[in-house]
């Protein structure tokens, strides 16, 4: 009875732990997208002052070549968190249905699955509970 408690806070704290990490990746691709929104209006205003919008002119502005790669690195690591949040998100699809089988057991065998703590403890640096 004591192993089936401990294996479903197991099983919980996996779940959340991978429903954390899905929240972080997700606010990062957030936060680095805006980035690049404000790094291409930036670009804009670059080329409206200079007045040429070429790339490849000999008298384009080296301040927007300078934030065009900024956005591009910071586009390419979007693209590469993209992936990773994939990752995660089929992760943690196996995580809870995991934790469905484990409550199901425990559920059959008479284990108390509501006195089984169901909260994470707070992400330091994050100030958010999931």
């Amino acid at each position: 009875m004591r192993s089936k408690d401990s294996m479903l806070r197991l099983h919980r704290f996996k779940a959340e732990d991978k429903r954390r990490q899905v929240t972080e990746i997700e606010f990062m691709i957030s936060d680095l997208q805006s980035k690049v929104d404000e790094f291409e209006l930036q670009i804009a205003h670059e080329e409206k002052v200079s007045g040429v919008s070429d790339i490849n002119h000999f008298n384009y502005s080296t301040t927007a070549k300078s934030i065009r790669v900024r956005a591009d690195n910071i586009a390419q690591s979007v693209l590469g968190l993209n992936d990773q949040l994939e990752v995660a998100k089929a992760e943690l699809e196996e995580v809870e249905a995991d934790l469905r089988k484990i409550e199901l057991l425990a559920q059959k065998s008479g284990v108390d699955i509501d006195a089984a703590p169901k909260t994470v403890p707070e992400v330091p640096g994050i100030g958010v509970r999931i």
